[in-house]
């Protein structure tokens, strides 16, 4: 595996893990080169025929893992959400999808998907997730989602990641052991 720092194309593996869900193996891996020897992360994954997204417009675009972690990361920011947690969603989502959809799946099923599980994980991820989801054009929108969140608080229960947790998403959307939210605000 080439170095993402210095480009030397050997690295040895010091750490290999399975995902929860057994669908990703994740590895530490460090530059061999003397002059580097930085660790990278990289995951593997078995290889699948593409899920085009029909964007709003109906314009297509190959399905994206990263993108979809992305997003979720943008809107868990400075949450005390772990990274690990995260990864997990987003390979449930698109497990979910790829069952429910054969070739294509409209991009309002992934919005809903993940509207659905961050009201479950995180209130204030969810409103910032359905803010520009769902194009909130006034105050009063925003109001009436964060009272019907409210309202649905006890049924959900108020299981809130723990905070300082190892590998949080860092206030840049970049997953990095260690970020605690408290210190990079």
């Amino acid at each position: 595996m080439r170095c993402p720092y210095c480009g030397a194309d050997n690295s040895r593996v010091l750490e290999s893990r399975t995902s929860e869900d057994g669908t990703t193996i994740r590895r530490r891996r460090e530059c061999s080169s003397p002059a580097c020897g930085r660790r990278f992360t990289t995951y593997e994954r078995v290889e699948q025929r593409p899920l085009m997204v029909i964007k709003k417009n109906q314009d297509r675009e190959e399905f994206s893992h990263e993108k979809l972690f992305r997003g979720l990361a943008k809107a868990c920011e400075k949450r005390p959400i772990p990274v690990e947690q995260l990864e997990s969603l987003v390979n449930q989502i698109e497990r979910e999808l790829r069952l429910e959809y054969e070739r294509e799946v409209p991009s309002s099923a992934i919005g809903e998907r993940v509207m659905e599980a961050l009201r479950k994980l995180d209130g204030v991820a969810y409103v910032r997730f359905a803010s520009v989801y769902r194009e909130f054009r006034d105050v009063e929108t925003l109001a009436r989602e964060v009272m019907a969140l409210l309202r649905d608080a006890p049924e959900r229960g108020r299981t809130e990641a723990p905070g300082k947790a190892e590998g949080q998403v860092a206030p840049d959307g970049q997953r990095r052991p260690g970020v605690s939210p408290e210190t990079d605000a």
